[in-house]
């Protein structure tokens, strides 16, 4: 299997020994140095190999100084096979030209927004600190060295998204078998705590909008969306009116409106694949919608053609910075507490897990992925449920627990002596047959201390009749 293997390897490149043994005019022999037949120590191994490039033109790639033919064969056979992915496995390939690389296959599945932010942090931070090391070489205690380099300028979160995106390089090396393993793992420094939201309560909300209706319309018929929706920023100030569809009460996500730099508008596809979804649209959100019908203007831009709903007088969509300030300026002047446009879906979250809405419903209504997303966002403020739902268990096996109450009121004990003894005797008088024969005269049987009972004697097998005196008859 390993001839076969190296055949094929050769089919593609070629495997020889050279030196660097040179000539009278100083000129390197290469392979062409005598000493090769004879010593078969001397020289170091090479191999070189055509790749395919874009540009028209021949790229051979050569690399030497192999002990042995087995070790060249190898790393000519890891360049060969991932060459389909461009990720050659050059063991001359600096971290520089990797992350080069790497960014370039990824430009054609990320967003435009990931790929600007992955360059930069690429480009300013790790290519200067990590990128003249061999990949192959690269190890813990670089990843590790640059970290702390990075903490002792007084770098902070950003420092975690750094390594979130080294990490998902090297982890898509490790899966094109071009690094053994992920030296980026495990992680160096823990993810950060989420900062700390505010999120508006109920009245300040109202406040809000009831001076937006007057001071912004735009402004309060967005806010009123977002709300009322709970879907994103981007997805807002996406929305076109073909996705609109007020006689079914219902909006369609199909796409959200980023900015590259803070300069460049474009449209992609939302967040997650369910977040491409639709969303119920209520009173409050379908008046708003209706001031904004009035307004429609189509958008000429080019690269952003459409008919948006929240829109510029020139029918352009509106930037999400601009949106970003304009409303921080009107919570200011409405007297409410300052917070992010993007709390107003935490805001729509709370106010239905406190209304007593499911948690399974909320979490269509935010289009999450999972179910477990939602719990977690949110589980400061399903306490309350948690607690209910503890004390209906309680109250369940409570109940079970009691003893089963009888259908009817409960007999009254018979008493010992609740029979007419006279009747019963009378009854025993009645039956006796009717007999001529003279029988012996015996001796009364005993009687027991209760005259009622009557009682035989071990010898006697008849009963003892009492006297018929007082018994009526």
């Amino acid at each position: 299997m390993e001839a076969i293997i190296m055949r094929s390897a050769a089919s593609r490149g070629r495997v020889y020994r050279r030196c660097s043994c040179r000539d009278q005019l100083h000129k390197q022999l290469g392979s062409r140095c005598p000493r090769l037949l004879a010593d078969p120590d001397h020289g170091t191994w090479t191999f070189a190999v055509d790749v395919p490039q874009c540009a028209p033109g021949r790229h051979t790639v050569r690399r030497g100084g192999f002990p042995d033919r087995g070790t060249a064969s190898q790393a000519l056979r890891r360049l060969i096979d991932t060459a389909g992915t461009g990720l050659l496995a050059d063991p001359n390939q600096t971290v520089a030209d990797y992350l080069t690389a790497w960014l370039q296959a990824k430009a054609m599945t990320l967003k435009p927004t990931t790929t600007v932010r992955y360059r930069a942090y690429a480009e300013d931070d790790l290519v200067p600190a990590l990128g003249k090391i061999k990949l192959d070489d690269l190890g813990y205690g670089h990843i590790t060295a640059f970290v702390r380099a990075q903490l002792s300028r007084g770098r902070g979160p950003a420092i975690h998204r750094i390594l979130t995106t080294l990490s998902s390089a090297l982890g898509e090396a490790v899966r094109h078998h071009r690094l053994d393993h992920n030296p980026a793992r495990p992680t160096i420094i823990p993810r950060p705590a989420a900062a700390e939201r505010h999120i508006w309560t109920v009245d300040e909300a109202v406040a809000f909008l009831r001076y937006c209706h007057t001071a912004d319309p735009l402004m309060a018929d967005l806010v009123e969306v977002l709300i009322g929706t709970g879907i994103r920023k981007g997805e807002a100030l996406a929305l076109g009116w073909d996705d609109v569809r007020l006689d079914k009460r219902v909006l369609y996500i199909h796409a959200t409106l980023s900015a590259i730099d803070n300069n460049r508008l474009v449209i992609t596809t939302p967040k997650t694949r369910s977040s491409r979804n639709w969303v119920a649209v209520s009173g409050r959100v379908a008046t708003a919608l209706h001031h904004r019908a009035r307004d429609r203007r189509p958008s000429t831009m080019a690269g952003l053609e459409g008919d948006f709903v929240f829109h510029r007088p020139d029918g352009r969509p509106l930037h999400p910075e601009y949106v970003l300030n304009r409303f921080h300026l009107l919570c200011r002047k409405a007297g409410v507490s300052r917070t992010t446009i993007h709390d107003l879906r935490h805001l729509s979250a709370t106010i239905s897990i406190n209304a007593g809405v499911p948690l399974t419903v909320v979490s269509k209504t935010l289009r999450h992925s999972t179910l477990s997303t939602t719990a977690n966002i949110y589980s400061h403020l399903t306490t309350q449920a948690a607690r209910e739902a503890v004390d209906a268990i309680d109250k369940t096996l409570t109940q079970a627990d009691r003893p089963p109450t009888p259908p009817g009121p409960i007999p009254a004990p018979r008493p010992l002596c609740d029979h007419i003894p006279q009747l019963h005797n009378q009854m025993i008088t009645i039956s006796q047959p009717t007999c001529t024969r003279a029988y012996p005269r015996t001796a009364p049987a005993a009687v027991s201390t209760c005259d009622h009972i009557a009682t035989t004697n071990r010898h006697n097998i008849r009963k003892a009749v009492p006297s018929l005196r007082g018994n009526g008859l």
